[in-house]
């Protein structure tokens, strides 16, 4: 499951990347991506779950992250802004997820696709929106 679920964030971080360069409907994301990309590999339920998540909730998403930056959202190279949107939705909607899996996972994505230095940022501010919206969670961790 695990793997299904990487790739699925994997695929959800295009997606929403290519959705900030287009505007693309997530119907029409839906549509086109499988083509793109080997998403037998993926969770669809998940990478749905994702895109439509985050396409729906930009606003409340740009919202929680925007205090977090040290520049403005659109400022944000866009690989790297929507692995942070990605990650932000994934803290405040899947409790199910351990918040770590979710920083690591942004980390590599950022790894594989952002700046050279992108990881460390991502890992920064996704640090930041755990100890707001998994408050308990980290806490908990912290004292293991």
């Amino acid at each position: 499951m695990s793997r299904k679920r990487t790739w699925s964030r994997r695929c959800a971080a295009q997606a929403i990347y290519q959705w900030q360069l287009t505007g693309e409907t997530p119907g029409d994301l839906k549509a086109v991506f499988p083509a793109q990309q080997d998403m037998a590999q993926a969770d669809m339920d998940y990478f749905e779950s994702l895109l439509r998540g985050v396409v729906s909730g930009v606003a409340e998403l740009d919202d929680q992250l925007t205090p977090l930056l040290d520049r403005k959202i659109g400022e944000v190279d866009p690989v790297e802004r929507a692995i942070l949107r990605l990650g932000a939705y994934e803290l405040s909607a899947h409790p199910e997820v351990p918040y770590r899996v979710v920083i690591n996972e942004a980390i590599e994505l950022a790894k594989r696709f952002g700046a050279e230095q992108g990881h460390k940022y991502i890992n920064s501010v996704l640090d930041k929106v755990a100890q707001k919206v998994r408050a308990v969670e980290v806490r908990s961790a912290a004292s293991k």
